[in-house]
């Protein structure tokens, strides 16, 4: 008979109903599941991020409120770390900890480099720099008004 035992093709939809299988099972029996909470403010985020940050002593750091101004997210921060590797090492440990404190799960680009590293939660930006690096692109410039922006520079 096709479709039965081990030759058996399984589809997104048997996925689905494995697992809402599992869940009423669960419910049933009296078990309670959780899942992480997924709806940490982007105040809450940006705080926790800044907390991460300062506890691996990440230097110049700067936040910049994106509200009313982008899409892109509610804020930015910039900062940066001594090294290829410090820039890596806070970049891992700021994604663990949103992942664990806040259920946050982070996308993150240009660890494998430690020159610049990206970490975006969806709602905060944080970008994680080598000095020569940052000095470089000078993000903070395009992003922060103009005596702002001027302010850093000096």
């Amino acid at each position: 008979m096709p479709g039965t035992g081990a030759d058996r093709c399984v589809t997104k939809e048997d996925y689905v109903l494995s697992i809402t299988a599992d869940a009423a099972s669960a419910a049933d029996q009296g078990v309670q599941t959780s899942a992480p909470v997924m709806n940490a403010s982007s105040e809450a985020q940006l705080e926790r991020i800044l907390s991460s940050l300062s506890e691996d002593k990440a230097e110049e750091i700067v936040e910049i409120d994106l509200r009313g101004k982008t899409a892109i997210g509610d804020f930015m921060v910039i900062c940066s770390g001594r090294s290829s590797r410090q820039v890596t090492a806070i970049s891992e440990k700021l994604a663990d900890r949103l992942k664990q404190d806040l259920g946050v799960l982070a996308k993150i680009e240009g660890k494998d480099t430690g020159d610049w590293v990206l970490i975006d939660t969806g709602d905060v930006i944080v970008h994680v720099f080598r000095p020569e690096v940052r000095e470089f692109y000078q993000l903070e410039k395009m992003w922060l008004p103009g005596p702002q922006a001027a302010a850093l520079q000096s």
